[in-house]
């Protein structure tokens, strides 16, 4: 079944204006689940992955996601973090990854809390792959969902 979509054509894009906007305390919670075997789970909490420490692992790589934000998603300012804040809880057969990001500044953090739990949930993967592979060297139940922003504020609310 072939989709249709339709073209739009549109050479413009552009970083908003922030420079008129008041400097404020700004937080944003993000957070995201990664589906895994049950037997790939207790090797996390055993410790026992081949590649080392994942949530470590994972931990690190959402912090960095996140001062690199606007290196990749390209309209996004680069602002002043304050803080990063990783946390995970695992269940029988799911990693969750929950990112709180703090600023100082005249925009938002949400794309940053959103980012570092994208990135947090696909260390993961990477770290615990060999494991989750089929015989023929595919996932077939592995996936990364519910990726959201649980919570934004914006000034003295923090």
């Amino acid at each position: 079944m072939k989709k249709e979509f339709t073209h739009i054509q549109d050479d413009r894009a552009v970083m908003v204006d922030i420079g008129n906007k008041d400097v404020v305390t700004r937080k944003a919670i993000a957070s995201g689940d990664i589906v895994l075997s049950r037997d790939t789970v207790e090797m996390i909490t055993k410790g026992t992955i081949e590649k080392g420490n994942v949530l470590s692992t994972a931990r690190i790589a959402a912090i960095l996601a996140v001062k690199k934000t606007p290196e990749m998603i390209p309209m996004c300012h680069q602002i002043p973090i304050t803080s990063v804040d990783v946390d995970f809880s695992i269940g029988e057969e799911h990693v969750s990854a929950i990112v709180e990001v703090r600023s100082l500044g005249r925009t938002g953090v949400e794309m940053e809390a959103l980012t570092g739990v994208s990135v947090a949930l696909l260390t993961v993967w990477d770290m615990v792959k060999s494991a989750e592979k089929d015989n023929t060297g595919n996932y077939p139940h592995t996936c990364i969902r519910n990726i959201k922003v649980v919570e934004k504020i914006k000034g003295d609310q923090n």
